[in-house]
C-alpha cells in the first residue's frame, strides 16, 4: 500500500536547496502549497522579487493530499450563508468561486497545461430521509442566488441515494501537474525557492524579517503566510477561531464504466467520489470521507477500512493501491480568512480555513493577496474574506463552542487515567500512551524496534496529543497540531517538537 497520494505518485518535482544564508526580498511567502505557489507565480509575472520557503518539500502538505475538485459546490453552504450573512454576501461567495474557476480554466487553456482537466457536473446527494429537508433548502438557496442547479431524484452514478442537487459546469484536474507549471514559471521569473526551511517567528525591524529554525533571516516588505495554519498567530489568535478536521481518501484502479460526475453526500459519514487518470492512461477511483476532529479519533485505521469497504461494495474495484489523509481548518462562519492578519498591519497576509475546498479557496486567496501587493487596488472580495471580520451572532456562538470544546479536551487529557506497564507488549509499528517516571508519555516502536519516548504535552498550549495509528503521528485534539512519531512538528500551530523522554533511571 503506497502512503503517497495518487497525485504525488504521478508527479516528480525538482529538488530545491535549503536556505543557508540570510536574504532580502520584496515578498516572502511561507508555504509552498497551492496558495503559495500561485501567489509566487502571479507576483513574479509582475516583476516582483519573491522568496518562497517550505518547511518540507514543495506540495508535500494539504495540496498534495486533496481530492482536487474545482467547484463552487462546497456542501450545504449557500442556505447557511443566506441565514447568517444575508443574500448579498452569499451571492458574493458564489461569484468569487465562479471567477476562481474561470481563472484556473483560463490558465490551463492559455498555457496548455497538461493536468487532466475535465469539466464535470457536481452532485450533492443524500440517502438519509433526515437530510432531505436540508437538500431542499439548499436548492431554494440556489434559486435565490441564481445558481444553476437542479434538484432531482436521478443521478448518473448507481449508488444508493434518495435525492440529489446537481451543479453544472464544474471541473476536476491533477493539482500537482497544474502547479508544477506555475512553480517552474515562477522560478523562470526569478522566484527563489527553498525547501527544508522552517519559519519560526516574525521579527519587526525596518522590514519584516522571517527567522528560520536554522537562524537565517529573510527580510521582506510583504509577508504571505500561506501555511495551513498561520505560523504568525500572536496577533490574530486564529487558533481560537478555527478547528481542525481530518479526512481520508482511498484509491484503486477502476475497471467499470464510470458515468462521469463528482459526488459528495451531505450526511455522515461523508462519501466523496470522483475519478482520476494516473500515468495518462489508467483510471482510478477516489473515495473520500470519514471526517473527524483532528486528534479525537482512536480508529483512524477503521476510517480507511470503512472507505475501502464502501469502494468494494459499490464499485468494480478489486484492489486499493493508495490511501492518504489530509487535515484542514474550518472557521467560525465556514468562510476562509484571506487578507491582512490584522487591520493594523496591511503588509502581513494570511490565508487559511479552506474547509476542505482548497482548490477554489486557495486560488482565490492567491489572487486577492497578489492584487493587494502588486496592484495596490481594492479587490472586490477583500471585505468578505477579511480575517478581521467578526460580525455575526453565529460567529460569536461558534467562538464560544469551539473554545469550550478545547477546554474540555485540555481537562480530559490531564485527568485521563493512563494504565502503566504496557510498553513490554508493544508491537513493531505501534504506539502506546503510558506513564514514564510519573508523567504521561507516548511510546512508539519503529521498524528497527527502537522506542521513541515523548512527553505527550502539545508544545502549543499544553493539551495532550493522541496517537494516530493510521498515519503514525501524534495529533492534538485542541488546535490540530501534528507531530511525527519522533516528535518533530508536521503541522502547526505548534512550532517546537514534543519533548523527548528517557526510559533510563
Amino acid at each position: 500500500m503506497d502512503i503517497k497520494s495518487i497525485w504525488q505518485a504521478d508527479t516528480a518535482f525538482q529538488d530545491f536547496p535549503k536556505l543557508d544564508e540570510s536574504k532580502k526580498t520584496e515578498v516572502c511567502i511561507v508555504g509552498a502549497g497551492l496558495t503559495g505557489i500561485t501567489a509566487a507565480y502571479l507576483l513574479s509575472k509582475k516583476g516582483i522579487k519573491v522568496i518562497l520557503i517550505e518547511a518540507d518539500r514543495v506540495l508535500s502538505g494539504v495540496t498534495g493530499h486533496t481530492s482536487a475538485k474545482i467547484t463552487a459546490q462546497h456542501g450545504i453552504i449557500y442556505s447557511e450563508l443566506i441565514e447568517t450573512m444575508g443574500e448579498k454576501k452569499a451571492k458574493q461567495y458564489y461569484q468569487a468561486m465562479q471567477e476562481t474557476m474561470h481563472f484556473i480554466k483560463n490558465e490551463i487553456k492559455e498555457n496548455q497545461i497538461d493536468c487532466n482537466y475535465e469539466e464535470q457536473d457536481a452532485f450533492l446527494y443524500t440517502n438519509d430521509n433526515a437530510y432531505l429537508a436540508q437538500l431542499d433548502k439548499e436548492a431554494e438557496a440556489y434559486k435565490t442566488l441564481d445558481i444553476p442547479g437542479e434538484l432531482t431524484s436521478e443521478m448518473p452514478l448507481e449508488i444508493p441515494f434518495k435525492k440529489t442537487l446537481k451543479m453544472t459546469g464544474q471541473a476536476q484536474f491533477h493539482p500537482l501537474k497544474y502547479l508544477q507549471f506555475m512553480l517552474e514559471e515562477a522560478v523562470k521569473n526569478g522566484t527563489e525557492v527553498y525547501e527544508q526551511t522552517v519559519a519560526m517567528k516574525l521579527e519587526y525591524n525596518r522590514q519584516h524579517t522571517v527567522l528560520t529554525k536554522d537562524k537565517h533571516r529573510v527580510a521582506c516588505d510583504y509577508l504571505i503566510a500561506a501555511t495551513q495554519f498561520p505560523y504568525i498567530d500572536h496577533q490574530g489568535l486564529y487558533f481560537a477561531k478555527m478547528y481542525a478536521e481530518q479526512s481520508y481518501i482511498v484509491s484503486g484502479k477502476y475497471t467499470g464504466k464510470y458515468p462521469g460526475g463528482m459526488y459528495i453526500n451531505v450526511e455522515n459519514p461523508t462519501r466523496s467520489i470522483r475519478t482520476a487518470t494516473l500515468n495518462n492512461k489508467d483510471t482510478y477511483l477516489l473515495i473520500g470521507g470519514e471526517n473527524h476532529r483532528s486528534g479525537e479519533s482512536t480508529g483512524e485505521k477503521l476510517c480507511y477500512d470503512n472507505l475501502k469497504a464502501f469502494a468494494k461494495e459499490q464499485f468494480e474495484i478489486t484492489d486499493i493501491s493508495y490511501q492518504w489523509s489530509a487535515q484542514d481548518f474550518t472557521t467560525l462562519d465556514k468562510m476562509p480568512y484571506i487578507g491582512p492578519i490584522t487591520d493594523d498591519d496591511p503588509s502581513i497576509f494570511i490565508a487559511t480555513g479552506y474547509r476542505k475546498w482548497g482548490m477554489t479557496n486557495g486560488t482565490l486567496a492567491a489572487n486577492i493577496i497578489a492584487d493587494s501587493i502588486a496592484e495596490k487596488d481594492e479587490n472586490p472580495y477583500n471585505e468578505l474574506f477579511s480575517p478581521a471580520r467578526f460580525a455575526s451572532k453565529p460567529m460569536l456562538k461558534n467562538l464560544f463552542k469551539f473554545n469550550m470544546e478545547v477546554a474540555a479536551e485540555l481537562l480530559k487529557g490531564k485527568l485521563d487515567f493512563i494504565p502503566p506497564g504496557t510498553i513490554d507488549d508493544l508491537e513493531i509499528n505501534e504506539a502506546v500512551i503510558t506513564r514514564v517516571k510519573g508523567s504521561r508519555a507516548g511510546v512508539y516502536k519503529d521498524m528497527e524496534e527502537k522506542l521513541h519516548v515523548l512527553d505527550t504535552t502539545c508544545t502549543h498550549l499544553g493539551c495532550e496529543v493522541n496517537w494516530n495509528g493510521a498515519d503514525k503521528t501524534w495529533d492534538c485534539p485542541c488546535h490540530g497540531s501534528r507531530y511525527h512519531y519522533d516528535g518533530e512538528v508536521l503541522a502547526g500551530p505548534a512550532k517546537e517538537p514534543l519533548r523527548k523522554l528517557s526510559l533510563d533511571e
